[in-house]
């Protein structure tokens, strides 16, 4: 083999073992506290962690992140069905992005992405099976004869709860809601949608350095024909 071919090969295991890293730190910390929350808390209570501020609060979604529900039991299934799609089709998508040396930082977002969408799959996919049903005032228990749902049927864990501002109402003036409360950050998610969401914004925000034009690229290179001489290296 050829000095340049097993150079490359060893960057390509080195780098898709950072992304690999990634992926499983991210996974584990999910995973441990959504079974922490399950086996721990009743659906509905909460606990402050930092102030009245950070709270940690259980409920479960039984549809998209961020608590949002689409189309009932069918609808449950095409969703399950079409999170295992994109995180099969990441698998590949990542392989590629990696042996064709993309950025970096697109890298890691990618894998921020993936991390989180695996991340409730396995919730959709398998938290029925193992679990009985959380109740309020009734702590769920794991591995017993009472699981709750059939595969593909589990609902998603969430716990991290930011209100940051809690009572608060809009002036009489404000379209739609003038004289209403309101609260932010009302939704309860888990580390799952964080990452996705720490990924697309990512994304969106340094999507010019990841995909440079061809106008940047030029400038940003050194031009590699210029003559170098006495003369030259003097002025």
């Amino acid at each position: 083999m050829h000095f340049p071919y097993l150079c490359r090969k060893f960057y390509l295991i080195v780098k898709g073992k950072h992304v690999a890293l990634i992926i499983t730190g991210i996974l584990l910390a999910d995973q441990l506290l959504k079974v922490y929350i399950k086996t721990g808390y009743y659906l509905g209570e909460e606990h402050n962690v930092i102030g009245s501020w950070f709270r940690l609060h259980f409920v479960e979604n039984e549809g998209m992140a961020w608590g949002w529900k689409f189309g009932g039991d069918f609808g449950k299934i095409i969703l399950t069905l079409f999170r295992l799609v994109a995180v099969i089709f990441g698998t590949f998508y990542l392989r590629t992005i990696i042996r064709k040396k993309y950025h970096r930082g697109f890298i890691v977002c990618a894998a921020l992405i993936y991390a989180g969408a695996l991340g409730n799959l396995i919730d959709s996919m398998f938290y029925g099976l193992i679990f009985s049903e959380s109740q309020p005032y009734l702590i769920a228990q794991a591995f017993t004869e009472h699981n709750y749902a059939t595969f593909l049927h589990g609902k998603v864990v969430d716990m991290l709860y930011f209100p940051i501002i809690t009572d608060a109402t809009f002036p009489s003036w404000f379209p739609l809601w003038g004289g209403e409360s309101f609260e932010f950050f009302r939704p309860v998610f888990n580390l799952a949608d964080a990452s996705i969401s720490a990924g697309v914004i990512a994304l969106l925000l340094w999507q010019k350095k990841f995909f440079p034009t061809k106008d940047e690229e030029k400038h940003a290179t050194v031009e590699t024909e210029a003559v170098v001489d006495d003369r030259t290296q003097v002025l």
